[in-house]
Formats: structure tokens, C-alpha cells, sequence
């Protein structure tokens, strides 16, 4: 079984693109458990986020599960698949893993660096692991990944070079609307991206900010730990009326806000929704600035950043992105032999006793003291033997080809094969079920 990964993002795809494929809510559930039931997947996750939608999974075969897993998302997008080939990418095994730590670290991101990736990656986690999807090959992998992130952000200055979407948005809105404190801030949505603005514009110094949810408790929950307030959905156009900076991100499949609510007038609107909350014919209204997530893929995203510290801090993060890689895939791929040197140690074993057992009907004579001392120097000489190859097959198994001699090893002493996967099986049981596995 191998690891894959198919999907696409704002490198490959136009936003308006990403807007359809994008799942959330029960459609994601159901994208995940029609993945993981696919002929060829053993265990799914999928992230989807304003600028990527990715399947990861745990397969069997290469060509057949790229067809699968593409179909899949073009039949829950609508999109055709003539359509969404050109925008798709794959990334198997040793580039699948690569993939995944370097969206964790805040290379693949619109905005290099910004940390709102892990916990993406870490909710798309959590919903595999309480929908089921998950097994221990992708666990394992994802939670390796969640480490390097979090390794890149602490030792590298990437969370400083690269700011996130929200930071890079207000610096855009000061050019608009000149020093953002003292102005009035309206936050459309509650979620965790609503949260983060909300907390951005409170350190930025706006101290007059109101928060609008369809759901009020969720709004009212966030507005207190700003400082701000709390108003009904009802009441979103009289809110942004008194606006001067808008950030709207919800989870609606629809527009939020039309032209028709939105007075002309010095106004700065910054749309982090996917889909579109903000009618794009806002853009229109005099006086008003739109900028959403399509305006940034085209050019916005890296305003205000420092193009010297930036470099610097990406090629650090690459750095340990390729260490962590490294590391991960030797450790991998020594897993991989052990289950063939346990079935070695196990055969070596059952010959032992065999022989044992041989050597005490033919001479019955031997007393206690004398079948236990044959015994031990049996048994150390056996040890002796294997100890050499199955320290060096464990060390081989670390290159690239290291597969090779696990397989090797499987023909000359001519190991069932059923021993291993037993042995796999208990390994991926986890902590405590071994013995029942025994």
C-alpha cells in the first residue's frame, strides 16, 4: 500500500474553479466516505480550504486510484472531468510525503508562510479520525507532517516573512483607507478564519468592532473576546452602513453581501470566503475596494512582505522540509522489513525446536542439565547467524530500493508470506491489541 494524493489549488486552479470543488459540511463527509469506500483505498482524508482541495489516501494501485479519486471530484463538484484534468495534480509515495510537509510548513500557500494551513490540516485530520477514514499509515504520516509545520514555523522566520491572508488584506486596506485604527470594523461570520480577523484588527489597535453570524450566540461568543459586539444577520446592512472595513468569511454557498446593501462611499472590503460572500459587482460601487481571494491569487498576496527575509526564512523551511522527508521515508521504509525479519526469527525458531525435539528421541538419554546446555548453544548459534543479515537487511532497507532486500531475503529462506502480513496486521492493531493478535 502506498500513499497518493490528488487535487488541486490556487498553483494550478483559477479561484472560480476552487469555489466548485471546494466541500464542506456533510458534502465533505460524504466525499470522504465515498473515497475510503473506493476499490483501491484502504484510508482517506481530505483537505479542503479557501485556495486547495486534496485527497490523501492509502492505495493499492497507482493508475487505477488517480482514476478513481478524479472521478470522485468531479462527480461532487459538477465539474467535468475533460474540465478538471488540466487543473488536477498527483503526488505519489516519496512526492506525496514531500507534499504534504511542505503545505504543513507554509510553502504551498497563497501567502508563503501563513499558519492557518496546520490547523486546516489538523481539522481535516480530526474529522477523518471521527468519521473512521483513517488508519494508521495516513495517522502516522499526517501527525509526522503537523510536527514539521510546527518545527518550520518555531526555528524559521516564515510566520514573519510570509503573513497570513488576513494580515496581508489589512495592509492592503491601509492603503486604502490610510491608518486602520479608530475606524470601524464589521467581521461577517464566526468560524475560525472569522476568528483570526476579528483577533488581527483587535492587535492592529480597532477597537470599535461588531461581529454579524447568522447564528447570534456564536457572534456575541466571538465579539467578547475582542472587546466588540454582537449584532442579528438581520441587521448586516445597517452594519454596513457604519463600516469602514469589512471582512466576511463564511461557510454560505451563496452571496452574503450584494450592491444593493453597500453604500457608495471610502469603504474597504476584504472577502476571505470560498465561495464568494461578496458580490464581485460591489467592485462597481464608488468609492468602494473589493479585494477577495482571486484579487490576491493575481497579484495582492505579497504586499508589505520583506522579499529578503522571506527568501531567507524559505530556504531554511526547505531545508528542514528535506530533512524531515529524509528522515521520515528511512524510518518507513526499516518499518517495512521488519514484519520479513520477525517471519525469518520465527522460521529460525520453529527449526530449532524441530531439531531439538529430534536430537531428544533419538538420544533420550541425555539428563536435564545436558538438553538444556545443547539447547542454549543451539540457540545462540542460530542467533549468531541471523543477527549480522538481519541488522544489515534493517539498514539497507532504508535506501530508496529498500523493498528490494526485504523481498530478497523472503526468497532465499523461502518465507511464507502469510507471517509477515500477520505481523503487519498486529503492528497497525496498535498498542495493546498485540497479544490478542498473538
Amino acid at each position: 500500500m502506498s500513499v497518493l494524493v490528488v487535487g488541486l489549488s490556487h498553483r494550478t486552479a483559477p479561484v472560480a474553479l476552487l469555489e466548485r470543488v471546494s466541500v464542506s459540511g456533510d458534502a465533505l463527509v460524504k466525499l470522504l466516505h465515498d473515497v475510503q469506500r473506493d476499490l483501491h483505498v484502504a484510508e482517506a482524508m481530505v483537505v479542503s480550504t479557501c485556495n486547495r482541495v486534496e485527497v490523501y489516501a492509502e492505495v493499492d494501485r497507482f493508475h487505477a486510484a488517480v482514476t478513481s479519486l478524479s472521478r470522485l471530484l468531479g462527480t461532487h463538484s459538477g465539474v467535468p472531468m475533460e474540465q478538471l484534468a488540466a487543473h488536477l495534480y498527483v503526488h505519489y509515495e516519496d512526492r506525496a510525503v514531500e507534499h504534504l510537509f511542505s503545505v504543513c510548513a507554509g510553502l504551498d500557500s497563497m501567502v508563503v508562510g501563513e499558519g492557518q494551513i496546520l490547523g486546516q490540516v489538523r481539522s481535516a485530520l480530526k474529522l477523518a479520525q471521527e468519521e473512521g477514514t483513517l488508519g494508521p499509515t495516513l495517522n502516522e504520516l499526517v501527525q509526522q507532517s503537523l510536527r514539521v509545520g510546527k518545527r518550520a514555523h518555531t526555528e524559521t522566520g516564515i510566520d514573519r516573512a510570509g503573513a497570513s491572508l488576513v494580515g496581508v488584506g489589512l495592509t492592503l486596506a491601509e492603503r486604502v483607507l490610510g491608518p486602520i485604527q479608530g475606524r470601524r470594523a464589521l467581521v461577517v461570520g464566526a468560524g475560525s478564519m472569522s476568528a483570526l480577523s476579528a483577533a488581527t484588527l483587535h492587535r492592529a489597535g480597532v477597537t470599535d468592532i461588531v461581529v454579524v453570524n447568522r447564528t447570534y450566540e456564536r457572534a456575541a461568543r466571538l465579539a467578547q473576546t475582542v472587546g466588540g459586539r454582537a449584532a442579528e444577520f438581520g441587521e448586516l446592512t445597517a452594519e454596513l452602513a457604519r463600516a469602514d472595513l469589512v471582512v466576511s468569511c463564511t461557510g454560505a454557498t451563496d452571496v452574503v453581501i450584494t450592491a444593493d446593501m453597500v453604500t457608495p462611499r471610502e469603504m474597504f472590503l476584504l472577502d476571505l470566503a470560498l465561495p464568494h460572500d461578496v458580490d464581485p459587482a460591489v467592485r462597481n460601487l464608488p468609492g468602494v475596494t473589493l479585494v477577495d481571494l482571486e484579487s490576491m491569487q493575481n497579484g495582492d498576496a505579497d504586499a508589505g512582505t520583506d522579499d529578503g527575509g522571506r527568501a531567507e526564512a524559505v530556504t531554511a523551511v526547505r531545508g528542514i522540509v528535506a530533512e524531515e522527508v529524509t528522515a521520515y521515508l528511512s524510518a518507513e521504509r526499516a518499518a517495512r522489513v521488519t514484519p520479513t525479519v520477525v517471519a525469518l526469527r520465527s522460521k529460525a525458531a520453529q527449526v530449532v525446536e524441530a531439531e531439538l525435539g529430534r536430537l531428544t528421541a533419538r538420544v533420550p538419554e541425555l539428563d536435564g542439565r545436558m538438553r538444556d546446555e545443547v539447547t542454549q548453544t543451539v540457540r545462540r548459534v542460530v542467533d549468531k547467524l541471523l543477527h549480522e543479515p538481519t541488522v544489515r537487511v534493517k539498514q539497507l532497507a532504508e535506501s530508496p530500493a529498500g523493498d528490494h532486500y526485504a523481498e530478497a531475503l523472503r526468497e532465499l529462506f523461502n518465507l511464507d508470506p502469510k507471517v509477515p502480513d500477520a505481523v503487519r496486521r498486529i503492528e497497525k492493531s496498535g498498542p495493546g491489541k498485540k497479544e490478542a493478535g498473538l
